[in-house]
């Protein structure tokens, strides 16, 4: 499929215009793929294991979601969903972006399959839409519109990178077993005596 061809997920209606009555909705599926990939990762979530789940031909779910990428965009946005910006702006523009970098770091911590999600997805949802909205809204009166979205993108760097590590450093950790943790314990005391 080439650019041209490409139709977003959120162009696409959610029943098709001829043959029976869906049985089942788009949310359903998302919802089902997210359950999946927080339990066991995003490459579990496979459209024939949701197909399993709810109890579907697996390519029946294809009239509903054409492609594994429409599913992770559907997935992606719904996720970013949970992130609460209501009341923003708020007239503190440096509460409304520490309670945004909190919900976002706790968003990712829910669902840490998010970090495999491939950043070059075409197209952005209704919940990754009104984030933007929100948080340009809280940036708008202190910089021109054109450094918003990259300080935007900024934010949204520095709680990745960091969620990223604190993923890491407790897989490491638990990998490790008990034994290494106190061993961090003793080089810590020894680091911070200098």
């Amino acid at each position: 499929m080439t650019d041209a061809e490409y139709v977003s997920i959120w162009m696409r209606p959610e029943r098709p215009a001829r043959g029976p009555k869906p049985v089942y909705s788009r949310a359903q599926i998302t919802e089902t793929a997210i359950r999946i990939a927080d339990a066991e990762g995003l490459e579990a979530a496979t459209m024939r294991r949701i197909a399993a789940e709810i109890g579907a031909g697996a390519m029946s779910l294809y009239r509903y979601v054409p492609s594994r990428d429409d599913l992770v965009e559907l997935m992606a946005d719904r996720v970013m969903g949970e992130i609460d910006v209501t009341g923003m702006p708020s007239g503190d523009w440096r509460a409304d972006l520490t309670r945004y970098a909190g919900g976002l770091r706790a968003m990712w911590l829910r669902h840490p399959w998010i970090s495999a999600v491939q950043r070059s997805l075409p197209g952005f949802g209704p919940s990754q839409l009104l984030l933007i909205e929100r948080l340009m809204g809280v940036l708008d009166a202190l910089v021109p519109i054109d450094e918003n979205l990259g300080l935007i993108a900024m934010l949204n760097s520095y709680v990745e990178g960091s969620v990223r590590e604190e993923i890491g450093s407790a897989r490491r950790s638990a990998a490790a077993g008990s034994a290494s943790r106190s061993g961090w314990r003793g080089a810590a005391r020894t680091w911070t005596s200098w």
